[in-house]
């Protein structure tokens, strides 16, 4: 689950009392998050989220503890630049300045938690503005970026997209889609399990999965569109043939199959002989085989391969080690 959604859960967990939000802001340099990173601290002691690898848990948590008393928000910067930080300051050796705002939510939650809350339900963008460094003598905050006040032009604004997690169809309910199931649930993804045999493609399986359809995959709930990753794993022929017949014409984001490239060569000649046009083109977008050569055999090990290829199409990224990468890790 995403971080955001967790957060979001626990305040709807936890009617009637109030917790301190502190959101990564700022980023000036290296920084182990990203702008974007929450962490949420209810009354209770609960904590959710992070907003480091772990260096500034600590300290922000003490001071989300006084925003919680003062219900006042205040602004953590931490800077990790100076040659003494390891001896003196947080230890982080980063080599960045972060911004954290650390900022109290009351018994009743601001509008733009229940408003990102059912947009995530309902797989719909939302923009949020976090208002810091405000000069008008209103308080740092979170809203909707359609509510961003009109005085707020002086402060400092970070803007988001909050997305749903992009959708995963995973056509095969075999013990191999199981930990590519896990895998994919571990890193954000929507993950639909399909499979016509209804032995197989239960909840008891595939515990994690966000939706599970045991009929034909000509379900319209099946539909993929051009932001859709599809891995086609059934093992059977004439499956694989069917859906890769309904597919190819409207592409998905991504098209995945598992086996052999001489199958899937078989497969696609067969197709051509029905009349549907293989070019060039279209046999750049297959993946297939499907995943990275990364050296596996095992269920886990491939699942990993087809996770990382996927991740690095959703990305744009090169999938080279981080050491050949010239220039910074993050733009």
């Amino acid at each position: 689950m995403q971080e955001i959604a967790q957060i979001l859960q626990a305040l709807a967990a936890a009617p009637g009392k109030s917790a301190v939000l502190a959101t990564l802001v700022q980023v000036e340099g290296s920084s182990y998050r990203r702008p974007g990173a929450r962490l949420l601290l209810l009354a209770d002691g609960t904590r959710l989220g992070s907003i480091s690898g772990g260096c500034l848990e600590e300290d922000v948590m003490l001071r989300a503890r006084r925003v919680l008393d003062a219900g006042r928000p205040e602004l953590a910067t931490y800077d990790t630049t100076a040659e003494n930080d390891l001896a003196w300051g947080v230890g982080l050796g980063c080599q960045g300045v972060v911004h954290i705002l650390i900022e109290p939510l009351a018994a009743t939650p601001p509008r733009w938690v229940g408003v990102l809350a059912e947009n995530l339900r309902v797989r719909r963008s939302t923009e949020l503005a976090i208002i810091y460094r405000n000069a008008d003598g209103n308080p740092d905050r979170t809203c909707l970026a359609s509510e961003l006040p009109e005085g707020s032009a002086g402060a400092a604004v970070f803007r988001e997209t909050v997305t749903p997690p992009p959708p995963l169809i995973i056509f095969g309910a075999g013990d191999d889609a199981q930990p590519l199931v896990r895998m994919a649930k571990e890193t954000d993804w929507h993950v639909t399990v399909a499979d016509s045999r209804p032995a197989y493609a239960t909840a008891a399986r595939f515990p994690q999965a966000d939706v599970i359809v045991a009929a034909p995959q000509t379900d319209e709930r099946l539909a993929a569109d051009d932001r859709t990753f599809v891995v086609i794993m059934t093992h059977r022929y004439a499956e694989d043939l069917r859906i890769l017949r309904a597919l190819l014409p409207r592409p998905p984001a991504y098209l995945g199959v598992l086996g052999p490239r001489k199958r899937t060569d078989r497969l696609l000649a067969q197709l051509q002989s029905e009349g549907l046009a293989v070019g060039p083109a279209l046999r750049d977008r297959l993946h297939a085989p499907v995943g990275l050569d990364l050296g596996g055999d095992t269920p886990a090990t491939v699942a990993l391969a087809i996770l990382a290829e996927m991740h690095r199409r959703l990305t744009g990224r090169t999938a080279l080690p981080l050491r050949d990468r010239p220039g910074p890790i993050h733009a």
